[in-house]
């Protein structure tokens, strides 16, 4: 029979909702009010909680709020990967999709269409959310914007743990190998040259600001019933330690986590290989915690005084030296044993116990159970009489766990696995900080995003998450991560196959509710018993079992007892020495049953004939076998009606369905700077007011900026993407506008003397298509016939805009090495180039279908302009039927990066074949229908993280 095709799907949070935010495309829908950032103050710090670290600058802060500004959040791309697994299956099948498919993105949203453009006032579908920006913003917005305060159950925080520039952040999508004081391996992204500057500008103490700052704003995000994590190494666990109990509170502190990290580095004194995790929580009144629990080995299980073992035959016997030395050692079903007393000193019950022939009373203290849960013991084989004593028995696996504690030594292999960020994470340590801490359903956020180990695990459990980083790079590498990502399919508790295995595991009923798939009802876990005398003595159902079994036992019982003119009770025939002694003494078959059970067992199988007389040890080999299946069946019986500890890390799962990521988005910060007003109406940066920091010096600091650029602007021109052109200005001078900040004259090709408007982007962030529509505007009613727009990064919409009018608009990347001291005399000439469109060519594959295809881009490269081969594009998209709305990722291709569904692609190797899958590595889309709306919308993103988008008419 041919195996049935897996089946993919993915987790959605139906009981969720998000705010709608805004897309790239509609922000100009956007109002004045709505764009500008609100001021978000909090508290600082509250002088009662004395001691506390003091560090440089802390006490001159502390005299004011902290206040944050919470720009609006925009989203550039939302993500389906369930949609680009389909469409390869559709691709593999070498079918159209059918008219009645469904398009997993036609309800994105699930709002109104008149309430798009009413934005943050209309709760959507849940998606899960991946941000780039400066945490410290994105988190005041989230909480402030879109109500997300009180909403958050578990926050990881993995900071920078040290001053080095590289060692924190990465530089391109390909290679996590950078080295301090190498400048190709300096990263070129503004955002992050300040991150680090702002984070170490002033040593440890400005770490501190940086961090206690974050904390003071992740606080409020908290549930009550929420934890926070803090991953750090050894050089400042002990401040991050003081700070986290300022901003937190002592008295909520939970526990420093240990774990052993991949290797120690030392030169000459004692080796590190442990770094720790902080955790704190919001109110440990009110702290969720799940217990996470190791599975005990059984040579874990024999360290003490497990001395015996219940063989597999299910006789006893004392552990060998050797069995103790070497349990793996031990017989194939056997399980290691000890006594322990069953008398206590507690007051209780005296009463005589029959056992084995001999009356025994408890010779000191009580006996820990009631008379009438006694018998259920014994016949659950949970007695043993040790001396003049009886004693209880306990299985190594009666608790076959260890509960986890705050020393984790089994991380160490984790780290160096499938790394793909200069400062990955483990997934085991977060893993187990969420699992700890939330239940399925709950929202886990993470302000330091870097590989999206903290979304790819929170997706893995189903948690929603947010994650946020200030670097493209990061977010190009979490993208991918998260888009191929392979999953297993676990069994939702609120879904019938849910309720067959509980029912299963329990040995009850199956419920018959309706089910509706919610993940927040959660999953149906693994669990091991957690076998108590009490929990035995109270299972009724060992006396039903017994009773099922018991006639079996007493025909085989009469039968021998036939032979023998003396009493000889069950218990002498099950021993030992009777079976030897009389091994080879011929048994009358007297009673019928006996010879039906015994013909109803396959000759192989007993191993034996007989006629009407059998040898003892023949019959008392079915009656051991008899023996073994009660006590198996009781022993089931034991586990199920036992207290259970659930294994929050294994639940079941189906193997027939596999799972891909749910619903994504990818958002960004406004993408140009707002300015904002203090308290005594003086304009200051927005930067600084984000940071805390005082306002004095903001302006002094932008015009520098601005005198710098257009000093160097003066000096090297605008390299255009031809090698041969370059614009050199012969005068710049200011210009009084509201977006133009210069008028530059230079000399054309022709000799003619031309105008050009020089519009100056952000120190740090980018230029929108907004803040470029609206500076042409200026440009082209002040009559310059050239708009030079120069700035570190514009974004993606902004790739397209090229004219207005007889305006021609140029888009000028500065070089990043202006922002890097040690960089500053690279000999490099081109300090402003032109950044050049993707070549992109749309193919005709007839019968209404087409193919993009992208040969390359131009792009800024050590000093030069290089027309780059497709090989520097990490990851291209295409929006197929784009509506100037949202970008939807309906194709994605990964020409030049590793291949993100080498898992899925050996799941679902079956399912979809080879050439399908090596789609995904072109630069030529597999066909698809002509849209009717005649446009898609096509995004190029290299490995550096910069992203060009262009809308084509097909």
């Amino acid at each position: 029979m041919a195996k049935p095709p897996l089946r993919v799907d993915t987790l959605t949070h139906g009981e969720a909702t998000r705010k709608n935010a805004p897309t790239a495309e509609l922000e100009p829908f956007v109002d004045a009010a709505t764009k500008r950032p609100i001021q978000v103050a909090y508290e600082r710090r509250n002088p009662d909680l004395d001691p506390q670290l003091v560090w440089r600058g802390k006490d001159v802060a502390d005299w004011s709020d902290l206040v944050v500004n919470a720009p609006p959040l925009y989203i550039q791309e939302k993500i389906h990967p369930k949609a680009i697994i389909e469409d390869l299956k559709r691709a593999s099948t070498r079918a159209a999709a059918p008219a009645d498919a469904p398009d997993l993105f036609a309800d994105f949203n699930g709002i109104a269409a008149e309430a798009k453009t009413e934005f943050y006032a209309h709760d959507q579908h849940w998606s899960n959310r991946m941000i780039l920006g400066d945490g410290l913003q994105v988190m005041a917005s989230l909480a402030e914007r879109e109500g997300l305060k009180g909403q958050v159950q578990c926050i990881y925080i993995d900071p920078p743990y040290g001053i080095k520039f590289n060692s924190n952040f990465q530089w391109s999508t390909t290679s996590r190998d950078v080295k301090d004081g190498k400048a190709d391996h300096l990263t070129r992204e503004p955002e992050q040259v300040k991150a680090f500057r702002d984070t170490w500008r002033d040593g440890i103490h400005s770490y501190l600001t940086y961090l206690r700052d974050r904390l003071t704003v992740a606080r409020d995000l908290l549930t009550e019933s929420g934890s926070i994590f803090v991953q750090i190494g050894d050089e400042n666990v002990h401040r991050v330690r003081a700070l986290m109990d300022e901003v937190f509170g002592d008295e909520n502190f939970v526990s420093l986590i240990t774990f052993i990290k991949t290797s120690g580095q030392t030169d000459n004194l004692l080796a590190s290989v442990s770094d720790y995790v902080i955790w704190f929580s919001k109110n440990a009144a009110s702290i969720k915690y799940r217990q996470l629990v190791y599975v005990r080995s059984v040579a874990e299980a024999m360290e003490g005084a497990y001395t015996k073992v219940r063989l597999a035959d299910g006789s006893r016997r004392n552990l060998s030296k050797t069995e103790r030395d070497d349990p793996l050692g031990l017989p194939a079903g056997s399980v290691p044993y000890r006594h322990q007393i069953l008398t206590s000193q507690s007051p209780g019950t005296r009463y005589p116990v029959e056992f084995e022939g001999t009356i025994i009373q408890p010779t000191t203290g009580y006996w820990k159970t009631q008379q009438s849960s006694m018998p259920v013991l014994i016949k659950a084989g949970r007695v043993e009489a040790t001396g003049k004593t009886l004693s209880y028995v306990r299985y190594a696996d009666d608790y076959p766990v260890i509960p986890i504690a705050n020393f984790w030594q089994d991380t160490g292999w984790s780290l160096g696995a499938d790394k793909t960020y200069v400062v990955q994470t483990g997934t085991k340590i977060i893993e187990r900080c969420i699992q700890m801490t939330t239940d399925p359903g709950d929202l886990v956020l993470d302000p330091t995003c870097g590989s999206g180990t903290t979304a790819y695990v929170a997706e893995q459990w189903g948690r929603r998450w947010i994650t946020i980083d200030t670097s493209r790079v990061a977010l190009a590498l979490a993208r991918s991560r998260i888009m191929g990502a392979r999953y297993p399919w676990y069994l939702l508790a609120d879904s019938r196959e849910g309720q067959m295995k509980e029912a299963e595991i329990t040995r009850s009923v199956p419920r018959d509710t309706a089910t509706h798939g919610r993940v927040r009802q959660g999953f149906v876990y693994k669990r091991v018993p957690h076998i108590t005398l009490k929990s035995i003595a109270n299972n009724a159902e060992i006396n039903t079992i017994w009773d099922k079994w018991q006639p079996m036992f007493d025909s085989m019982h009469a039968d021998i007892q036939g032979e023998w003119a003396s009493p000889l009770p069950i218990w002498m025939i099950e021993t030992d020495k009777f079976q030897a002694e009389y091994a080879d003494s011929m048994v009358k078959l007297n009673v019928a049953a006996v010879r039906s059970l015994l013909e109803q067992v396959p000759i192989e199988d007993r191993g034996f004939e007989y006629e009407n007389r059998i040898k003892l040890k023949n019959l008392m080999r079915y009656w051991n076998m008899a023996r073994i299946s009660r006590q198996k069946e009781i022993d089931a019986s034991i586990a199920a009606k036992a207290e259970t500890e659930y294994l929050y890390d294994q639940p079941y799962d189906d193997k027939g369905r596999v799972r891909v990521a749910g619903p994504f988005t990818v958002e960004s910060l406004s993408p140009h700077r707002v300015p904002a007003v203090d308290i005594d109406d003086s304009l200051f940066d927005q930067m600084e007011a984000a940071e805390g920091r005082a306002p004095a010096g903001a302006t002094r600091e932008s015009l520098d900026f601005t005198e710098t650029i257009l000093s160097a602007l003066k000096k090297a021109g605008v390299q255009q993407p031809h090698k041969e052109d370059r614009i050199k200005f012969d005068a710049l001078k200011g210009w009084p506008g509201d977006h133009i900040c210069a008028e530059g004259q230079f000399t054309d090709n022709a000799g003619a003397q031309k105008r050009a408007a020089i519009l100056i982007g952000p120190e740090y962030g980018t230029v929108s298509r907004p803040a470029l529509t609206a500076a042409a505007r200026e440009a082209a009613e002040a009559g310059f016939e050239l708009m030079v727009a120069v700035a570190f990064n514009f974004d993606a919409h902004a790739g397209e805009f090229e004219k207005m009018g007889a305006l021609t608009v140029l888009k000028a990347r500065i070089n990043p090495d202006l922002h890097m001291p040690e960089l500053a005399d690279t000999g490099a000439g081109n300090l402003f180039t032109v950044f050049g469109e993707p070549d992109i060519k749309v193919h005709d594959e007839g019968d209404g279908m087409v193919s993009i295809e992208v040969a390359g881009i131009d792009m800024y490269k050590a000093g030069a302009i290089e027309s780059t081969s497709a090989d520097e594009i990490a990851v291209w998209f295409i929006d197929t039927d784009y509506n100037y709305e949202s970008f939807f990722v309906r194709h994605a291709y990964f020409p030049g990066a590793n291949d993100p569904y080498k898992a899925l692609k050996t799941t679902l190797k079956a399912e979809i074949d080879e050439d399908a899958w090596a789609s995904l590595k072109r630069t030529r889309s597999r066909p698809f229908p002509r849209p009717d709306s005649g446009r898609v919308a096509v995004k190029v993103i290299n490995h550096l993280g910069d992203e060009v988008m262009k809308v084509l008419g097909v």
